[in-house]
């Protein structure tokens, strides 16, 4: 080999590392929105850059997270078991905390019972690919989650399973896929209840029905729907009143649950199964004893006042009917979350600038997380809003959306 040949540079991994730009020119125009430290939090209100700012933008559905009671009881766990469980809930990671979170939640969402993940994002992993064989199909929505995106990729390269997405939403589209499979095919349906995106509704009723007529299994995701649809936050099997039907209901406690981890409730028989083959629970660390204790007091206090979902509700559509009246594209939904498309990525980042310099932080969602041409603001709400703070969100979005021409 020549000298000339050992000094040409070869393609590296890490090239498309040092060529990626973007965010260094949007943080240039001053407009990045994305990793903005947040110093305290109340709630509906934090302090971010040292000032304070209406958070229009955080999962935090109820207004748990600053709730004395939770924080109390995480203290508590703190002073009992320490910071860490040091080891996955098979082996030295159980505490009595766990499976008292376990059998609450499995009550709450009308199930025999529950188990415990130590995130949201973790918990499709361990129980899609656990509970499917090469044989088996996945019936995938084109919109669920990442998280679940993830466990269907996992199943398909671990055991080979097939996985099949189809159009979102559309249940003509779901049948003619499962009737393309034999009867006794093992299927799986796998759906978001309340898609994070857009905030709209799963079909949960149809797609219930359509399990039971071509011998399929379903799983919903109710990240989003947890606190926020059915009985009392009860999720979106309660909401269409088919939590018989529905196999498997799984959940983030990162939500309306304030704190940390996830869980999945269904048949006592799968989900024991579930305990003795799920890598993702077998070796993974267990949820925290602070984790634990503030998803407890959290399930506590939505079992107790259920009136904070209504507070929930009627919040989002305060502003959602605010932003559709001063001419924003709002997409219809009746969930926490209040969708505005923009469409162009500079008109979105700069209404973002200019909401946040009028103390509103709102989230700012850009392809891919959206299709092409579709920027949007994706803003979500809280019970412990005040009227005070939503009239501030619909006043400021309309001025600021004017100066833009958004409006």
């Amino acid at each position: 080999m020549s000298s000339h040949e050992t000094d040409k540079k070869l393609p590296s991994l890490f090239d498309k590392c040092y060529e990626y730009k973007y965010a260094d020119d949007v943080k240039a125009a001053g407009i990045y929105p994305y990793f903005r430290p947040i110093e305290e939090s109340e709630g509906p209100v934090v302090r971010m850059e040292g000032k304070p700012i209406i958070m229009a933008g955080s999962n935090n559905y109820l207004g748990l997270t600053a709730h004395p009671k939770v924080k109390e009881a995480t203290v508590n766990a703190l002073k009992t078991y320490g910071t860490s469980c040091s080891g996955s809930r098979y082996l030295t990671g159980t505490i009595p905390l766990h499976e008292e979170l376990e059998a609450k939640l499995a009550k709450f969402v009308g199930k025999e019972a529950a188990l415990l993940f130590s995130t949201g994002y973790q918990t499709s992993q361990g129980v899609i690919q656990p509970l499917v064989k090469r044989s088996d199909t996945i019936f995938s929505d084109k919109d669920n989650h990442a998280s679940i995106q993830a466990g269907n990729f996992i199943a398909k390269g671990s055991t080979g399973t097939n996985v099949i997405r189809y159009k979102h939403c559309s249940m003509e589209d779901l049948e003619r896929k499962l009737a393309s499979l034999p009867l006794e095919a093992g299927k799986f349906i796998v759906t978001d209840g309340v898609f994070s995106t857009f905030g709209n509704i799963a079909e949960l009723e149809a797609i219930t029905k359509l399990a039971k007529k071509y011998n399929a299994k379903t799983l919903v995701d109710d990240a989003h729907a947890f606190g926020v649809l059915g009985e009392g936050g009860r999720g979106t099997a309660s909401e269409f009143g088919v939590t018989d039907n529905t196999d498997l209901i799984m959940c983030t406690f990162s939500k309306t649950l304030a704190s940390l981890g996830g869980f999945v409730a269904g048949d006592e028989r799968v989900i024991n199964y579930l305990k003795h083959h799920s890598p993702a629970l077998i070796f993974s660390a267990s949820p925290t004893p602070s984790s634990v204790a503030a998803a407890i007091a959290a399930l506590d206090i939505v079992t107790q006042e259920p009136e904070r979902v209504q507070r929930l509700v009627s919040n989002a559509e305060f502003v959602r009917k605010g932003l559709k009246d001063a001419g924003f594209n709002v997409i219809d939904g009746r969930t926490a979350i209040v969708p505005v498309l923009i469409g162009d990525n500079k008109k979105a980042f700069g209404l973002w600038k200019g909401l946040f310099d009028a103390g509103i932080f709102v989230n700012v969602f850009i392809p891919p997380a959206t299709p092409p041409n579709k920027s949007m603001m994706r803003n979500s709400f809280m019970a412990t809003h005040e009227p005070e703070h939503l009239e501030k969100v619909v006043e400021c979005y309309t001025k600021i959306g004017k100066k833009l021409g958004i409006i």
